[in-house]
This record gives structure tokens, sequence and C-alpha cells, in this order.
């Protein structure tokens, strides 16, 4: 079954093409030009001078989980920093759930995010923190999302030795766990994991065949975004502090920086320097960091209003960075952009133009979606 789709106001598409109209035959894009000369489909849509861009491309969640941090949050909002200590309390409610209940927390976030034009969702596991659990993470999470990434080193489990449990997670836990996940990521960050640790956990990772992601640079300047460079990794996330090297290092490098600001606003810290980054050739995402303690949202357009009106990228910047960056970050040319052989992922804004993103914050923007070639919404 083809589609035409015309009227379209303004198409973003991320690539060569152009036009204001395309066809989605199946599950890809199979034509982009102009209305005027478009082939025949089986059926039409007009947009009605509507803006169309790709799908919402989420590189970074953490959608496998139990329980609520809502207490937490308020004494955040109270005065209390943010430490990574608080993802024990969600390891214990995740441990404590079943799998029903674990998948259908993944399910409701999965659909919340399609019916905000998000049609891409990478998602971690890290919540588990021991062999059964982390495995079963990846399970759930394999069954409704697009990317899987292993998280055991997220936390060292407490009241268990830091080397041990490295051990553990690079041994036992990584050989379990690895034929369900394309990733492998670690928060390399004081009060998780230090570089040593965390080097070692990526090597394993990449012996096994595993792409390579890194959590740094979130609560201060550290050694992630080093680390992420030298290892080749696809993204190092978070980069809320960065020194000047390490701006001039992912500049120099294919590793993406991957920015998520609502998890800054709602920690409470400085937003990442994504000009700095930008005016110095570096490849930037933008992601939710859907997680239930440092950044509840699945609303990728909130993150790319924060990034317009808050961190000096431009509407098209920061766009892209949510689709097209996303999907560099996880290495995917069939996602993040509209042309012939792309995946047929599409958002149609109830606006004339992507501007209007930034230029109505929190107004709901999202008017259709599609999926695979399948109308979402």
């Amino acid at each position: 079954m083809s589609t035409l789709i015309t009227g379209i106001g303004e198409l973003t598409t991320n690539s060569e093409v152009t036009g204001n109209a395309l066809v989605i035959d199946g599950a890809e894009i199979a034509w982009v030009g102009s209305s005027t000369n478009a082939p025949a489909a089986d059926d039409r849509v007009d947009v009605e001078g509507r803006a169309v861009l790709p799908g919402w491309v989420d590189s970074h969640t953490h959608l496998v989980f139990a329980g609520d941090r809502t207490a937490e949050f308020g004494a955040r909002m109270a005065g209390k920093p943010y430490t990574a200590g608080g993802i024990a309390v969600t390891v214990n409610a995740t441990r404590a759930a079943t799998d029903e209940e674990l998948a259908a927390v993944v399910r409701r976030h999965v659909a919340e995010a399609l019916r905000q034009g998000t049609t891409f969702v990478e998602t971690k596991t890290g919540y588990g923190l021991n062999v059964a659990d982390e495995v079963r993470s990846a399970r759930i999470a394999a069954e409704q999302a697009d990317e899987v990434t292993f998280l055991g080193a997220h936390l060292v489990p407490p009241g268990e030795d830091a080397d041990t449990y490295v051990d553990l997670v690079r041994g036992e836990m990584l050989d379990a766990v690895a034929p369900l996940v394309s990733w492998a990521d670690v928060f390399c960050e004081k009060g998780a994991f230090d570089y040593d640790q965390s080097k070692a956990v990526l090597q394993a990772a990449a012996a096994k065949g595993l792409g390579l992601r890194v959590h740094g640079n979130q609560l201060g300047e550290g050694p992630g975004v080093r680390l992420a460079v030298e290892l080749g990794a696809a993204s190092v996330d978070h980069c809320t502090y960065l020194s000047a090297a390490d701006v001039d290092a992912l500049a120099s490098s294919d590793t993406v920086a991957t920015l998520l600001p609502a998890c800054d606003l709602s920690t409470r810290q400085s937003l990442p320097p994504a000009r700095a980054l930008l005016d110095a050739g570096a490849t930037v995402a933008l992601a939710s960091n859907c997680n239930p303690g440092s950044s509840y949202t699945s609303s990728m357009a909130f993150c790319v209003t924060t990034a317009v009106l808050q961190m000096r990228m431009s509407v098209e910047e920061a766009v892209w960075a949510a689709t097209a960056g996303g999907a560099q970050a996880l290495r995917r040319t069939d996602v993040g952009v509209i042309r012939p052989g792309a995946r047929a992922d599409l958002h149609v804004l109830d606006a004339p133009s992507i501007t209007h993103l930034a230029y109505r914050p929190g107004v709901p923007l999202t008017h259709s979606v599609w999926r695979r070639g399948e109308r979402a919404s």
C-alpha cells in the first residue's frame, strides 16, 4: 500500500532531497519531490500546509523501571543536590516488580513518546544490577524499543565492592546480556565508576562486538569525554560540564555529544555548552533521558524548545540534533532523515514551520505521526 502525502507547507528532510510531497511505500519512503511531479499512489493524504519532519530519534532513555521518586524530586527542588545514589531506590523497586509490570511501564512510555512524534527509541538496562535482573531488563526492553543498551555499570549496588562488581559486569553479566543488546554503556562519574573501571567494562563489551556509549561529564568535569573519544564510542551523553580540551576532543572525533537538557533542568544544574560544541564542529544530538529520577519526560519537543530558548541553538540545529543527530549517536542512517530508502517515520506538526516548536513553547503541536509507514496518530 503506497500513500502520497501532499500539501506540505515546510518539509525538513535532513538530506539532499527537497520538495513539498512524498510517497510512502510499505515501511519506507519511496519518493520525495514536487507535488507537480508526484507519482501515482494507492492513497493520498493532504496535510494542508503543515510542516513535516522526520520522527524524533530519542537516543537516550531508561524505560525499564518500577517505583516512584517524586520525593527525591521534591527534595531537589527544595535545594538538595542531585547525586547518583538515587538510582539505588529504583533498583530496589525494579527488582521487586514482575516482568509484566516492567513491560507495561516500557509500553506506556513508548506509546506516550510516539503520540508526541518520537518514532525511534533507544533504552537501557541498568536498574537490575545483578545478572538475572539485567537479563530480564534487556529482554523486556528488546520487545518494545528499537535499540537496547546494556548499562550494568550504572551504579555499584549498595554494600558491594566496586572492583568485584566491575568484574561481574564485564564477565558473567556481560556474557548473559550480550545476545540481547546492541550497545554497552557505563556511568563514568564521581559516585559511580572511575576511568579505569569504566574502560575495563567498555573494552570487554567491545570484545563481544557491542557498540559503545558513555554517560559522562554530568556532575562535573571528568574523564568521560576523554574515555569515549579514546575508545571510539558512538556517543558520550550528558556533557554538562566540559573543558576546552573536551570540546576540542569531541570536535575532532566521530563521537556524538548527546545533550540531555531536561535532565539538567530537573537536577538544577547548568545547561550544556551546546553553542561551544557546535561552533567547534562537534556533532550534537538531543535526547530526553526519560527516567524516573532525574528526567521524567518523554517530550523531545520540550528538549528542542529548551535547546533553542536557553542553549542558543537555532531551531534548525535543535531539530537536526533531535532527529539526524540522534540517529548518528546510534550509528543509524535509515532514521532521522526523509529520503528514498529511509524508514517512513514522519512527524506532522499542527503548524506551518518547525520554528513554531520554539515560538510556541509548551503548546502540543503534533498533528499526526507515521512510524514504519503506518499512521500511528
